[in-house]
């Protein structure tokens, strides 16, 4: 009984010791924490093509590991890298020379006061919006060193966990204190929400951002490539993202006299840009699993604070972990719980 109890206080004491080492390197490591998901995302992504290559065609495994990473620089990073240089070469000239934005935004808040009769966008709301503005861009500017080495992060993890992807699951599995049948379902979880939200969102981001681009041409609006990939962006964030973009540019249209043009932008935006999303829901995310819009919300508030620009995928997955833990615990412990009442009963009657 003694030397049972002594056991437990060294197995305690030993996983405090790991804990604490575990907390101290985490917090040391965590500027590159949004490197290790995106190589997680990338391997959950390519692990069943890179399977089937090695294993089934024989490939070399080093090779076909760097074969994934340069089809990974050229598919997301170049794409990436231009869509930035874009965006701050116009901000590096906004501040420079920001009388235009200035007057747009002016013309913006004098078209609000005529239609409501309130002062919504005072001088004082849009100058702090502005060294807001002022201060944000700088710092966005100033963490492609951050960007850069959590880039080569995932290509470093990334390039192992493909090596060792069969053994890296194998030792999960052994580590995972579940019975076998709820590590399936919490793998197949993962898997599932991880291509629902790396596809997914990104395939409705650039969806709605073509489709703004499109619309922007079309009623005359000066740089519609820059503000259709804005709106890209923004299609992020459900519910209220592209109408953070398009409908200040459909009321600067109202404030210069192009009633027609705000008016067929203002319904191009709200029928087919506002709803583009929904069908590509209901087509392709059904395929690689169905996201709940209230999951993608509160995940990406809670996501992108905690990691980043990863969080727009591993923020959802967070809330449906959550959930699921809640199934597995019911399954992993229902059985427990439910024999240990038949045992009592059965006592009762003896």
């Amino acid at each position: 009984m003694v030397s049972d109890f002594n056991n437990r206080i060294r197995q305690v004491l030993f996983l405090l010791i790991v804990i604490v080492l575990a907390l101290i390197v985490f917090r040391q490591l965590y500027i590159f924490f949004p490197g290790f998901l995106g190589a997680l995302t990338l391997y959950i992504l390519c692990r069943r093509f890179y399977f089937r290559l090695t294993e089934q065609r024989k490939w070399n495994k080093s090779l076909t590991a760097i074969l994934f990473m340069v089809l990974f620089m050229a598919c997301i990073v170049a794409p990436v890298y231009f869509a930035a240089q874009m965006i701050f070469q116009k901000i590096e000239g906004i501040m420079q020379n920001p009388e235009q934005v200035n007057k747009a935004v002016d013309a913006i808040s004098d078209q609000l006061r005529e239609w409501t009769g309130q002062d919504l966008l005072t001088k004082e709301a849009t100058a702090d919006i502005r060294k807001k503005a002022a201060s944000f861009i700088p710092g966005i500017l100033n963490s492609s060193a951050t960007m850069l080495g959590n880039l080569l992060m995932i290509l470093f993890l990334a390039y192992f966990m493909f090596k060792n992807g069969r053994f890296m699951e194998k030792t999960l599995e052994d580590f995972i204190p579940l019975k076998h049948q709820n590590i399936d379902l919490l793998a197949d979880e993962t898997c599932g929400m991880v291509r629902a939200n790396a596809l997914g969102i990104p395939l409705i981001s650039l969806t709605q951002g073509v489709i703004a681009l499109a619309g922007y041409w079309i009623f005359g609006i000066e740089d519609f490539v820059l503000l259709g990939l804005i709106t890209g962006l923004f299609a992020f964030f459900p519910v209220i993202g592209t109408a953070m973009i398009w409908l200040p540019l459909v009321i600067f249209l109202f404030s210069k006299g192009e009633t027609g043009k705000a008016i067929g932008l203002l319904l191009y935006s709200a029928v087919i840009i506002g709803n583009i999303d929904y069908l590509v829901r209901i087509t392709f995310l059904q395929k690689v699993g169905n996201v709940h819009p209230i999951i993608t919300i509160l995940g990406l508030i809670a996501g992108l604070k905690l990691f980043g620009f990863w969080g727009f995928i591993f923020g959802p997955l967070l809330i449906s972990y959550l959930l699921l833990l809640v199934r597995i615990y019911k399954n992993e412990f229902s059985e427990s719980r439910a024999r240990i009442k038949t045992t009592a009963q059965t006592a009762d009657k003896d």
